[in-house]
Protein backbone atom coordinates (compact mmCIF):
# COMPACT_ATOMS: atom_id res chain seq x y z
CA UNK A 1 0.00 0.00 0.00
CA UNK A 2 1.69 3.27 -1.07
CA UNK A 3 0.52 6.29 1.79
CA UNK A 4 1.05 9.58 0.95
CA UNK A 5 2.48 12.20 3.66
CA UNK A 6 2.09 16.31 3.07
CA UNK A 7 2.53 18.38 6.87
CA UNK A 8 2.63 22.18 7.08
CA UNK A 9 3.79 23.85 10.51
CA UNK A 10 3.89 27.15 10.79
CA UNK A 11 5.03 28.62 14.60
CA UNK A 12 6.97 31.35 16.15
CA UNK A 13 9.57 30.38 18.13
CA UNK A 14 11.25 31.69 21.73
CA UNK A 15 14.45 33.75 21.56
CA UNK A 16 16.56 30.30 20.56
CA UNK A 17 15.05 29.91 17.73
CA UNK A 18 15.50 26.03 17.94
CA UNK A 19 13.70 22.95 17.45
CA UNK A 20 13.94 19.28 17.71
CA UNK A 21 11.53 17.51 15.12
CA UNK A 22 10.15 14.02 14.83
CA UNK A 23 8.03 13.86 12.08
CA UNK A 24 9.88 11.76 9.28
CA UNK A 25 8.70 8.50 8.24
CA UNK A 26 11.31 5.99 9.45
CA UNK A 27 13.02 3.70 7.07
CA UNK A 28 12.39 0.19 8.89
CA UNK A 29 10.58 -2.98 8.63
CA UNK A 30 7.21 -3.07 6.80
CA UNK A 31 7.72 0.29 5.18
CA UNK A 32 10.03 2.02 2.69
CA UNK A 33 10.13 5.34 1.92
CA UNK A 34 10.36 5.74 -1.50
CA UNK A 35 10.82 9.58 -1.47
CA UNK A 36 10.79 12.11 1.47
CA UNK A 37 11.51 15.74 1.72
CA UNK A 38 11.75 18.18 4.55
CA UNK A 39 11.81 22.16 3.97
CA UNK A 40 12.27 24.69 6.94
CA UNK A 41 12.65 28.15 5.41
CA UNK A 42 15.97 29.57 6.48
CA UNK A 43 17.24 27.20 8.53
CA UNK A 44 20.34 24.79 9.58
CA UNK A 45 19.40 21.11 9.94
CA UNK A 46 21.09 18.20 12.06
CA UNK A 47 19.84 15.11 12.35
CA UNK A 48 20.34 12.33 14.98
CA UNK A 49 19.23 9.17 15.56
CA UNK A 50 15.31 8.53 17.35
CA UNK A 51 14.78 6.21 20.10
CA UNK A 52 15.70 1.90 20.26
CA UNK A 53 17.24 3.28 16.69
CA UNK A 54 13.98 3.83 14.75
CA UNK A 55 14.09 6.62 12.84
CA UNK A 56 15.38 9.98 13.59
CA UNK A 57 15.50 13.34 14.95
CA UNK A 58 16.29 16.86 13.54
CA UNK A 59 17.44 19.37 14.73
CA UNK A 60 16.21 22.62 13.54
CA UNK A 61 18.34 26.39 14.05
CA UNK A 62 15.62 28.77 12.40
CA UNK A 63 17.38 31.79 11.24
CA UNK A 64 14.05 33.99 12.12
CA UNK A 65 11.39 33.78 15.29
CA UNK A 66 8.79 32.30 12.69
CA UNK A 67 9.53 28.37 11.76
CA UNK A 68 7.59 27.16 8.34
CA UNK A 69 8.06 23.68 7.86
CA UNK A 70 6.91 21.61 4.86
CA UNK A 71 7.66 17.62 4.95
CA UNK A 72 6.73 15.73 2.31
CA UNK A 73 7.09 11.66 1.72
CA UNK A 74 5.77 8.94 -0.02
CA UNK A 75 5.48 5.64 1.61
CA UNK A 76 5.25 1.98 0.72
CA UNK A 77 4.00 -0.08 3.39
CA UNK A 78 4.64 -4.08 3.21
CA UNK A 79 3.36 -5.01 6.52
CA UNK A 80 0.58 -6.85 5.96
CA UNK A 81 -1.85 -7.55 9.24
CA UNK A 82 -1.34 -10.21 11.52
CA UNK A 83 -3.72 -12.83 13.80
CA UNK A 84 -2.73 -11.54 17.01
CA UNK A 85 -4.59 -14.50 18.25
CA UNK A 86 -2.52 -17.02 16.99
CA UNK A 87 0.46 -15.51 18.66
CA UNK A 88 2.08 -15.99 22.36
CA UNK A 89 3.95 -14.13 24.42
CA UNK A 90 6.95 -14.92 25.14
CA UNK A 91 8.35 -16.07 28.86
CA UNK A 92 9.70 -13.00 31.00
CA UNK A 93 12.94 -14.91 31.63
CA UNK A 94 13.81 -15.22 27.52
CA UNK A 95 13.38 -11.49 27.00
CA UNK A 96 16.14 -9.39 26.19
CA UNK A 97 17.44 -6.05 27.27
CA UNK A 98 15.05 -3.99 24.80
CA UNK A 99 12.12 -5.78 25.14
CA UNK A 100 12.75 -5.75 29.00
CA UNK A 101 13.07 -1.58 28.81
CA UNK A 102 9.63 -1.91 27.72
CA UNK A 103 8.36 -3.72 30.88
CA UNK A 104 8.58 -1.40 32.77
CA UNK A 105 6.51 1.95 34.38
CA UNK A 106 7.31 5.06 32.96
CA UNK A 107 6.15 8.86 33.85
CA UNK A 108 3.27 8.39 31.79
CA UNK A 109 2.66 4.75 31.90
CA UNK A 110 2.15 3.95 35.68
CA UNK A 111 2.31 0.34 34.51
CA UNK A 112 2.87 -0.88 37.76
CA UNK A 113 0.15 0.29 39.66
CA UNK A 114 -2.70 -1.67 37.39
CA UNK A 115 -0.86 -5.00 37.87
CA UNK A 116 -3.80 -6.47 40.25
CA UNK A 117 -6.75 -4.96 38.10
CA UNK A 118 -4.83 -6.92 34.82
CA UNK A 119 -4.74 -10.01 36.28
CA UNK A 120 -8.17 -9.70 37.52
CA UNK A 121 -9.58 -8.72 34.33
CA UNK A 122 -7.55 -10.41 31.83
CA UNK A 123 -5.52 -13.06 33.57
CA UNK A 124 -7.29 -16.02 32.25
CA UNK A 125 -5.92 -14.84 28.60
CA UNK A 126 -2.45 -15.67 27.15
CA UNK A 127 -0.46 -13.91 24.48
CA UNK A 128 -2.30 -12.16 21.58
CA UNK A 129 -5.48 -13.54 22.56
CA UNK A 130 -4.69 -11.16 26.11
CA UNK A 131 -3.81 -8.31 24.29
CA UNK A 132 -6.82 -8.42 21.97
CA UNK A 133 -8.79 -8.13 25.10
CA UNK A 134 -7.33 -5.34 26.23
CA UNK A 135 -7.53 -3.83 23.11
CA UNK A 136 -11.34 -4.30 23.00
CA UNK A 137 -11.84 -3.19 26.66
CA UNK A 138 -10.42 0.09 25.95
CA UNK A 139 -12.35 0.74 22.63
CA UNK A 140 -15.45 -0.48 24.54
CA UNK A 141 -14.72 1.57 27.60
CA UNK A 142 -12.97 4.87 26.24
CA UNK A 143 -14.79 7.50 24.38
CA UNK A 144 -12.56 9.72 21.80
CA UNK A 145 -12.95 13.16 23.11
CA UNK A 146 -10.62 16.19 21.62
CA UNK A 147 -9.30 18.69 23.91
CA UNK A 148 -10.10 16.76 27.34
CA UNK A 149 -6.47 15.86 27.73
CA UNK A 150 -3.56 17.36 27.52
CA UNK A 151 0.94 17.16 28.06
CA UNK A 152 0.40 16.35 31.20
CA UNK A 153 -1.88 13.48 31.37
CA UNK A 154 -0.99 10.08 32.48
CA UNK A 155 -2.51 6.35 32.50
CA UNK A 156 -4.09 6.92 36.03
CA UNK A 157 -6.04 10.38 34.87
CA UNK A 158 -7.18 8.45 31.75
CA UNK A 159 -8.02 5.63 33.37
CA UNK A 160 -10.57 7.79 36.05
CA UNK A 161 -11.90 10.08 33.30
CA UNK A 162 -12.29 7.65 30.29
CA UNK A 163 -11.95 10.08 27.30
CA UNK A 164 -9.15 11.38 25.55
CA UNK A 165 -7.23 11.04 22.33
CA UNK A 166 -4.81 8.60 20.75
CA UNK A 167 -2.24 9.92 22.97
CA UNK A 168 -3.78 8.15 25.83
CA UNK A 169 -5.59 5.25 24.17
CA UNK A 170 -1.92 4.31 23.26
CA UNK A 171 -0.65 5.14 26.73
CA UNK A 172 -3.82 3.05 27.91
CA UNK A 173 -2.96 0.12 25.38
CA UNK A 174 1.07 0.25 26.61
CA UNK A 175 -0.01 0.20 30.64
CA UNK A 176 -2.20 -2.61 30.64
CA UNK A 177 -0.19 -4.76 28.02
CA UNK A 178 3.09 -4.05 30.68
CA UNK A 179 0.96 -4.62 33.30
CA UNK A 180 0.32 -7.82 32.30
CA UNK A 181 3.83 -9.22 31.47
CA UNK A 182 3.82 -8.41 27.97
CA UNK A 183 6.35 -6.00 26.73
CA UNK A 184 4.63 -2.31 25.20
CA UNK A 185 6.02 0.68 23.55
CA UNK A 186 4.25 3.77 22.33
CA UNK A 187 4.52 4.61 18.73
CA UNK A 188 4.48 7.84 17.32
CA UNK A 189 2.86 7.11 13.55
CA UNK A 190 0.84 8.37 10.11
CA UNK A 191 -2.25 6.61 9.88
CA UNK A 192 -4.57 6.86 6.52
CA UNK A 193 -7.99 6.91 8.34
CA UNK A 194 -7.12 9.27 11.12
CA UNK A 195 -10.21 11.47 12.08
CA UNK A 196 -9.56 14.45 12.36
CA UNK A 197 -6.23 14.28 10.69
CA UNK A 198 -3.04 14.58 12.60
CA UNK A 199 -0.30 12.90 14.10
CA UNK A 200 -1.08 9.27 15.47
CA UNK A 201 -0.32 7.21 18.43
CA UNK A 202 -0.46 3.40 18.85
CA UNK A 203 1.21 0.84 20.58
CA UNK A 204 3.76 -1.63 19.24
CA UNK A 205 3.49 -5.21 21.76
CA UNK A 206 6.23 -7.53 22.07
CA UNK A 207 5.03 -11.41 20.97
CA UNK A 208 6.31 -14.45 19.30
CA UNK A 209 9.36 -12.70 19.18
CA UNK A 210 8.49 -9.78 17.27
CA UNK A 211 7.07 -6.38 17.47
CA UNK A 212 3.33 -5.65 16.46
CA UNK A 213 1.13 -2.60 15.74
CA UNK A 214 -2.46 -2.28 17.93
CA UNK A 215 -4.08 0.82 17.31
CA UNK A 216 -7.02 1.06 20.32
CA UNK A 217 -8.72 3.41 18.84
CA UNK A 218 -9.61 1.12 16.12
CA UNK A 219 -8.85 3.92 13.15
CA UNK A 220 -6.25 2.13 11.49
CA UNK A 221 -4.62 -1.34 10.66
CA UNK A 222 -1.13 -2.39 11.03
CA UNK A 223 -0.80 -1.77 7.16
CA UNK A 224 -2.44 1.72 7.29
CA UNK A 225 0.27 3.06 9.56
CA UNK A 226 3.68 4.31 8.79
CA UNK A 227 5.46 4.76 12.06
CA UNK A 228 7.83 7.82 13.12
CA UNK A 229 9.53 6.73 15.91
CA UNK A 230 9.12 4.96 18.85
CA UNK A 231 9.41 5.18 22.98
CA UNK A 232 7.96 4.27 26.16
CA UNK A 233 5.17 6.94 26.27
CA UNK A 234 4.46 10.13 24.82
CA UNK A 235 7.73 11.83 26.42
CA UNK A 236 10.13 10.08 24.07
CA UNK A 237 8.32 10.90 20.69
CA UNK A 238 7.00 14.11 20.14
CA UNK A 239 6.36 15.07 16.78
CA UNK A 240 8.27 19.27 18.04
CA UNK A 241 10.66 19.92 21.02
CA UNK A 242 11.65 23.34 21.89
CA UNK A 243 13.88 24.58 24.61
CA UNK A 244 11.63 27.40 25.15
CA UNK A 245 8.42 28.60 24.47
CA UNK A 246 6.89 28.01 20.91
CA UNK A 247 3.25 29.49 19.52
CA UNK A 248 1.14 27.66 17.36
CA UNK A 249 0.40 29.67 14.12
CA UNK A 250 -1.10 26.71 11.76
CA UNK A 251 -0.51 23.29 11.91
CA UNK A 252 -2.25 20.63 9.05
CA UNK A 253 -1.16 17.00 8.98
CA UNK A 254 -2.67 15.38 5.14
CA UNK A 255 -2.55 11.62 5.03
CA UNK A 256 -3.75 9.85 1.71
CA UNK A 257 -4.16 6.04 0.77
CA UNK A 258 -3.21 5.53 -2.71
CA UNK A 259 -3.93 2.27 -3.63
CA UNK A 260 -5.24 -0.98 -2.14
Amino acid sequence: MQIDIDVSLTYELGPRRTALLALEAARSEGQTVAEDTLEIENASLRRIGGERNVGQRVWASVGSETMRLRYRASVTVSRAPVRLDRLSANPVEALGGDQISFLRPSRFCQSDLFETFAVHTFGHLHGGEKIIAIRDWITREMEYVSGHSDSGTTLLDTFASRRGVCRDYAHMMCGLARASQIPARYVSAYGARVDPPDFHAVAEVWLDDGWHLVDPTGMCGADELVVIGVGRDATDVPFMETPDEARLISQAVRVCRLRE
